[in-house]
């Protein structure tokens, strides 16, 4: 008996059927069974799905003798099935990669539940998509108790009533004789019989499917008329919910979810034939007067379509649709004032002695730091006569160092700055303005050495559903000057925003503070940080991902310290306080795929990958390299052979040593305490007076408190641009 059972209803699909099958067919884990029900398909169309089953014997192919839809084909197939459980798949959609490997995993984590749900993206034919289940809606997102029913999270209402969100038990399926309807929207009276029946019932925060929009909307786009077959779909969920008076709590929940549905279809722009939306609505008001028995507590929304009062539905969703409107118009005023003054200033002279730092918003926060803190000191220092000026909130300003100057974002003085200034920094967009002036200067620092795809890299990985990729050529276009910390991020970044900008390969910025601080600083910051003398302190640093809990991907803080016990302390690297202090304070960093590892590896410090689900995030976000390959330190799986590492020291053994001195020397050349210096060198100064790159060996990051006697303390800006032995600094590339 296989695990799973994996039933696919195939009409007319012949151009996304490799795909779909190959998604099953390539997956990690193994243990399936793939029902194809050719439901009355084309002939070429019934060869393709044949030849899979002649090269894998686990392709099994059943042939309708006529078109029947996709409820009929899949109960087709649901009586072949022989494995534990069973998944349906659209034939446009895709599993994604080590989807079928998750969700096995969570059914033996809980206990073997009769229905367990996850989450898909919408792929959209223009090549963006979107999380379904997702923040912040989030009804998969909690985690315990692991199992329930559905009285336990009512929350799970809000899941969309789909019949490929979910894997079910098939001998819970047997028990309750549950079987698809005929027509459109068949999910629905599926969906609902098989969770509210349902003894134990689990979530998995995880995408596990790729659906496809496709542009001429599928069946309900070629057959509009389908979409009343919603009326028939929630008369069988009432009839379920009068044959079994059990679930009759749940009757105006439903009905709320009905009326809902009905109103959302009837709103939607072109969802409806025009000539039947007046019928539509009538209909929906009927459909709403036969449950009303069931409808509880109504709201203004229920209650017009129940007594069809159309044209008061559709005057009140545009009132309230010119209601946000007018509430925008004070806003929109203030903005095309300031847009006009902006205008104004921009007809004055660029001010050579300004220069702009606009910091991307970090959890909310333009917090004072990174390359731009970095930049912006070094500036004030190097550039005679310079003013600066720094773009933040009220929030941001304890964090400003003296003498630094602060203009709040979207005031008249912001907009002067960015119309005056030569000098424009940022890490991300440079604010509201079309072009930049002739004679202005941008500067591109970005935010990381790149490990997840950016920029034109992103292809399908792309997330804005409108793929504005006109809007990104043309901020690229703007950019003088573009931060590189060595080669590998040239090169992507000329990949990922390709543009007449030069690269400056110099190094990090923000990691020059790593070669000047002391080790009585780092024992003051430990100290504030509550380290103990002694105490090893691990910095736990995880990437943000679409699938937050998926397959245990993240570790919660409290269960990392429990499992290292005494002489551990652990570190949050998303706490607010400034990630370079974390750092220095830290012996140890672990992390999976953050590009924190970059920055950290230059205090020659150890660093351990956690990292069980590489393959997922390689094939969600996409990648410039394999880090499994190149790690730098050693890599664990899980949480047990996590501790591993450091119960047997493996974490600061030669190996690990070596592993990090090759990944330090492919991706931190430059990065020796002057990078800063060179950046503003080279964009304000003319590039006179570069000081020379350190040598690896000479170089002498911050110590920890206990390593001070051993290690001494060199400053290398301190040394002079032509005392030491290095070479010259990589030029400027354009």
């Amino acid at each position: 008996m296989p695990r799973f059972s994996i039933i696919v209803p195939a009409h007319q699909v012949q151009a996304y059927l490799p795909e779909c099958l190959e998604s099953v067919l390539k997956q990690t884990c193994t243990d399936l069974e793939l029902i194809l029900v050719d439901d009355g398909s084309p002939p070429d169309c019934g060869e393709l799905l044949a030849e899979y089953a002649s090269h894998d014997s686990r392709v099994t192919v059943l042939r309708l003798p006529r078109h029947s839809g996709p409820g009929p084909a899949r109960n087709a197939g649901l009586r072949y099935a022989s494995g534990e459980y069973v998944l349906f798949l659209d034939s446009d959609d895709a599993l994604t990669p080590g989807a079928l490997e998750a969700i096995a995993d969570r059914l033996a984590a809980t206990a073997d539940p009769d229905v367990l749900l996850f989450d898909h993206t919408r792929t959209f034919w223009h090549g963006g998509n979107d999380r379904s289940e997702g923040p912040p809606l989030g009804p998969l997102t909690e985690q315990e108790p692991q199992v329930v029913r559905l009285r336990d999270r009512p929350a799970l209402l809000r899941v969309a009533p789909l019949a490929w969100n979910k894997a079910y038990r098939r001998e819970f399926l047997v028990e309750q004789g549950v079987r698809f309807p005929p027509g459109a929207y068949e999910g629905i009276p599926w969906t609902w019989h098989t969770l509210l029946t349902a003894e134990a019932v689990a979530v998995l925060d995880r995408v596990c499917v790729r659906h496809r929009l496709r542009r001429q909307g599928g069946v309900l786009g070629s057959s509009p008329r389908r979409h009343f077959d919603i009326f028939g779909q929630y008369d069988r969920v009432f009839a379920l919910l009068d044959e079994r008076p059990d679930l009759a709590r749940w009757k105006s929940a439903l009905y709320r979810r009905m009326t809902d549905h009905l109103a959302g279809l009837f709103l939607t722009p072109g969802r409806l034939p025009r000539s039947g939306r007046t019928e539509f609505f009538r209909r929906s008001s009927k459909q709403c007067l036969r449950h009303q028995s069931a409808a509880g507590r109504t709201d203004l929304t229920q209650l017009l379509v129940r007594l069809g009062a159309r044209r008061t539905f559709r005057l009140l969703w545009s009132a309230r649709g010119w209601g946000s409107r007018l509430r925008g118009t004070a806003g929109s005023v203030r903005g095309a004032v300031l847009r006009l003054y902006h205008s104004l200033q921009s007809r004055r002279r660029p001010d050579p002695a300004l220069a702009v730092f606009l910091p991307t918003p970090s959890q909310g926060r333009q917090e004072y730091g990174g390359d731009l803190g970095a930049l912006e000191e070094r500036a004030r220092v190097l550039v005679p006569g310079l003013r600066t000026l720094w773009v933040a909130g009220d929030e941001a300003a304890p964090s400003l160092p003296e003498g630094v100057s602060r203009v709040r974002p979207g005031s008249a003085a912001h907009w002067t700055a960015l119309a005056r200034a030569k000098y424009l920094l940022s890490d991300g967009d440079f604010g509201p303005r079309r072009h930049k002036r002739p004679g202005q200067v941008l500067v591109q620092t970005h935010t990381g050495t790149p490990l997840a795809l950016a920029g034109l890299d992103r292809g399908e990985h792309r997330e804005d559903g409108a793929a504005d990729l006109t809007r990104l050529l043309e901020r690229v276009d703007d950019w003088d000057y573009s931060l590189s910390a060595g080669r590998h991020a040239t090169l992507a970044r000329e990949r990922a925003y390709p543009g007449n900008y030069t690269a400056l390969e110099y190094g990090s910025p923000r990691n020059d503070v790593f070669h000047r601080a002391t080790a009585e600083e780092v024992a003051r910051i430990r100290a504030q940080l509550g380290v103990p003398a002694g105490a090893v302190a691990v910095l736990y640093a995880p990437v943000r991902r679409d699938y937050p809990h998926g397959g245990g991907s993240e570790l919660e803080l409290s269960r990392l310290a429990s499992a290292l016990g005494p002489g551990y302390v652990v570190l949050d690297a998303r706490s607010p306080r400034p990630r370079a202090e974390l750092c220095l304070a830290a012996d140890v960093l672990v992390t999976d795929y953050s590009p924190i590892m970059f920055d950290y590896a230059v205090l020659d410090r150890p660093i351990v990958l956690y990292a069980p689900d590489w393959e997922t995030y390689r094939a969600t976000a996409g990648t410039y390299f394999d880090l499994l390959s190149a790690p730098p330190g050693p890599v664990a799986g899980d949480l047990e052979s996590l501790v591993g590492c450091f119960r047997g020291n493996t974490w600061r053994s030669a190996g690990s040593r070596a592993l990090r001195a090759a990944f330090r020397t492919r991706f931190c050349p430059y990065d020796d305490g002057l990078a800063a210096e060179r950046v503003v060198r080279s964009v304000f100064l003319d590039g006179s007076a570069l000081a020379p790159v350190v040598p690896a060996e000479l170089r002498r990051p911050a110590p920890l408190p206990r390593e001070e006697a051993a290690r001494a303390v060199i400053h290398p800006a301190r040394t002079g641009s032509g005392s030491a032995a290095g070479a010259p600094p990589q030029g400027a590339r354009t």
